[in-house]
């Protein structure tokens, strides 16, 4: 029985160490793609059968994107809204200041890295208390 949960302890340690510093580098490489978000004053209109947000970019450019149903809800009935909007990109904006995949990827990466250390950890802890 010690041999199985040795194998499965090994295993859990391999593998969460390996495919935790991959998805690890892989959020950095989302993370640095995902550009450069400002926060923003906007203005909230009703543009035909939809809303739209407006503001000033840091050129002094008006911008403009238009809400989906979700924004739409959270901002409500508001005039006026805080965002962030992408440096360089004339119609992208979001209400959080960062992106939930990367956020997601970074979870990820933090709770498989965990069992792996974990695992690394408990193998050191049996290794000794064996011997």
């Amino acid at each position: 029985m010690s041999n199985v949960v040795d194998v499965v302890i090994e295993l859990f340690t391999w593998v969460g160490l390996g495919v935790g510093l991959l998805l690890a580098i892989v959020a950095m490489i989302v993370y640095v793609a995902d550009g450069t978000w400002v926060p923003v004053r906007a203005v909230v209109e009703d543009v035909d059968d939809h809303r739209v947000v407006r503001w000033f970019d840091e050129h002094g450019g008006v911008n403009e994107a238009p809400l989906s149903p979700h924004e739409d809800a959270r901002i409500g009935d508001a005039d006026m809204a805080d965002i962030f909007a992408r440096r360089g990109s004339r119609h992208r904006m979001r209400l959080t200041r960062s992106s939930p995949h990367v956020r997601f990827l970074t979870l990820l990466a933090t709770g498989v890295l965990s069992l792996g250390a974990l695992a690394f950890v408990l193998s050191i802890v049996l290794l000794f208390t064996r011997g």
